[in-house]
């Protein structure tokens, strides 16, 4: 087995643990990028586009124990089978591209080195292209699975704001028509009484299909291409921090290259921290046009790509849209990455450590068979 495959397979093992631990902050945090408001001073028509902010947002925790209450384990964990499959997918295609191009990097580094140009090692730009190339690879192959789960955390949200759409409108009809309370009483009920569809991932499939065909599976691709330089900055400052560690390591008595659990963790947090903060408006676009579109049944509501969807955050929510929930991305991509890289790194010792045993048991075997011939 190549080194290749072997952190393939680390990073999705790594990835599913991860994605496990940290999921309903994911599911919360989706909801909060999604979440629409009308910004304060916004008037005339485009008032009525959007609910205003009657109270403070209410805290990650008070939002996890609300869906608990609500909707029970089964709302946090809304999406995760889906979820599952897509980050095994994922991070398996993304570390198997990133390794096969991190070897040729370092193939060139040392080519170079022997002709006397550079030190042998691969630099700061190079580690950007590697990480974007797999990026990219990785994003073109796996978002239809990330569609369809954006859809499972959000179904819940966007049904509820439908359905208080439909309130409103049947109170105005009453309004206008002059119903009795009873006839109102009996609308509203009738309203009310309608159970929710079930809503799994064949459910969210067809849905993206009516709505807008196979192109619906790559929605909110243009962002998401975009964001690959989330990865790529994030593996710029692991890469990076790695090598240094491990130039302190081996210039230091102990005379160790290898850095342990603890260390990775802690580097894997530091680089998630830098690449979120610095491209999360993106994750909150790309949510926004990967969620159903029909919330409120208001036509403006809707957008038609990227471009349109920031102008309309702009226009009816104001700067500030871009960084909904963004304390809660922070906390779980930090620790749902330094868990990811600590539990590959361990993986990926454990089977180079069984690859040498094999080795030398295979090597053995083969001396006992020549000293018997």
């Amino acid at each position: 087995m190549s080194n290749a495959v072997a952190n393939g397979l680390a990073g999705a093992g790594g990835g599913i643990i991860a994605q496990i631990i940290t999921y309903p902050l994911q599911t919360v945090n989706t909801r909060q990028q999604t979440e629409r408001v009308a910004k304060k001073g916004l008037g005339g028509a485009d008032k009525k586009a959007l609910p205003a902010q009657t109270r403070p947002a209410a805290g990650t925790l008070l939002q996890i124990l609300q869906v608990l209450k609500t909707e029970g384990w089964g709302g946090l964990y809304s999406g995760l089978k889906p979820s599952l499959f897509g980050t095994a997918a994922s991070q398996g295609v993304y570390y198997y591209f990133y390794q096969v191009f991190k070897n040729r990097a370092e193939a060139i580094a040392a080519a170079r080195k022997k002709k006397g140009r550079g030190d042998g090692t691969v630099g700061m730009f190079s580690w950007l292209v590697v990480a974007a190339i797999a990026g990219s690879l990785n994003v073109l192959l796996t978002i239809p699975i990330w569609v369809l789960v954006t859809r499972m955390q959000t179904h819940t949200q966007a049904e509820r704001k439908i359905m208080e759409g439909k309130k409103e409108a049947l109170l105005a009809e009453a309004l206008e028509r002059g119903w009795e309370e009873s006839t109102l009483h009996d609308k509203l009920t009738e309203l009310e009484s309608v159970k929710p569809r079930p809503y799994g991932t064949l459910q969210a499939a067809q849905e993206v299909h009516r709505e807008a065909g196979v192109a619906g599976f790559w929605k909110g691709i243009v962002p998401t291409l975009i964001m690959v330089c989330n990865p790529s900055i994030q593996f710029m400052i692991y890469e990076t921090s790695l090598k240094h560690l491990r130039a302190k390591h081996s210039a230091s008595k102990r005379g160790l290259k290898n850095v342990n659990a603890l260390e990775v963790f802690l580097l894997g947090a530091l680089a998630k921290l830098g690449a979120t903060v610095s491209t999360y408006p993106l994750l909150v676009v790309k949510s926004r046009l990967q969620a159903k579109q029909e919330i409120g049944g208001n036509v403006s509501l809707r957008y038609t790509g990227t471009f349109d969807a920031i102008i309309k955050m702009i226009r009816y929510e104001g700067v500030q849209a871009f960084y909904k929930g963004m304390s809660t991305k922070i906390v779980q991509s930090v620790f749902a990455a330094s868990v990811l890289f600590m539990i590959k790194e361990e993986l990926v010792k454990a089977y180079m450590l069984l690859a040498d045993k094999g080795q030398k048991v295979m090597l053995d075997l083969s001396k006992r068979s020549l000293t018997k011939i």
